[in-house]
């Protein structure tokens, strides 16, 4: 090719990888320019977020944790003061400090609902309630839904329908079927179902929960 001659149109141009005089490739200094924006801007929002949930945060609220803190639950009719951690669920108040095995915790994720206790007799996964939430409100446990050394109606009825097998279960079914009949004393079985929808049984007595607790509705009705 004479000195004259021009060269051809269609060569490649050079590789994204070739070296600036740096030693960084353009497609790695295009890549860390994007990054270094990205993050820039994922700062910066998170510093406008923290400046505005300071500023709607409501004056003079006390703090507590993480070391433990005196608090006062009242469970089952009566008041139990303990001291807690922030962290420390129901479930863990119940059972560890108070020693009311009664409620049971299997997933401890909110999942199989064994561990239902009674806030304000609204049925609820404790493992999913902090303690210091239940303050102020009226906790009731499977030990204490019975009077004296009679069993509630619900418990007598899953007894006589051998509506338990494994039996770990059980207490979050009971507790979940009788707050059915507090607020329902006539349910029907689609009633039943959908009280203890959330109630896993691994052991799959689900049609002796149902006749259980229709029966206790009925034992109730009689003596009404």
């Amino acid at each position: 090719m004479s000195q004259h001659q021009t060269p051809p149109k269609d060569l490649p141009e050079a590789p994204s990888t070739a070296l600036t005089p740096a030693g960084i490739t353009r497609r790695g200094f295009l890549k860390g320019a994007g990054i270094t924006a990205a993050g820039t801007a994922l700062i910066e929002g998170v510093q406008v977020f923290q400046r505005e949930a300071v500023a709607a945060a409501p004056q003079n609220v006390k703090e507590f944790g993480p070391e433990p803190f005196p608090v006062t639950l009242q469970i089952n009719g009566k008041a139990h003061a303990l001291q807690i951690e922030p962290r420390t669920t129901l479930a863990e108040a119940l059972r560890i400090q108070l020693n009311m095995t009664g409620t049971k915790v299997s997933c401890d994720r909110g999942v199989c609902s064994s561990c239902t206790v009674w806030l304000d007799k609204m049925p609820v996964n404790s493992c999913m309630t902090l303690a210091i939430d239940a303050v102020g409100h009226h906790v009731t446990t499977i030990e204490g839904i019975s009077a004296a050394d009679e069993m509630h109606p619900v418990q007598a009825a899953f007894v006589r329908h051998d509506a338990l097998q494994c039996g770990f279960c059980t207490p979050g079914m009971v507790m979940s079927c009788a707050a059915l009949l507090e607020k329902n004393p006539h349910p029907t079985e689609a009633d039943v179902r959908y009280a203890v929808s959330g109630n896993l049984c691994r052991c799959g007595t689900y049609p002796k929960v149902f006749a259980a607790t229709l029966d206790a509705a009925g034992q109730l009705a009689s003596k009404a």
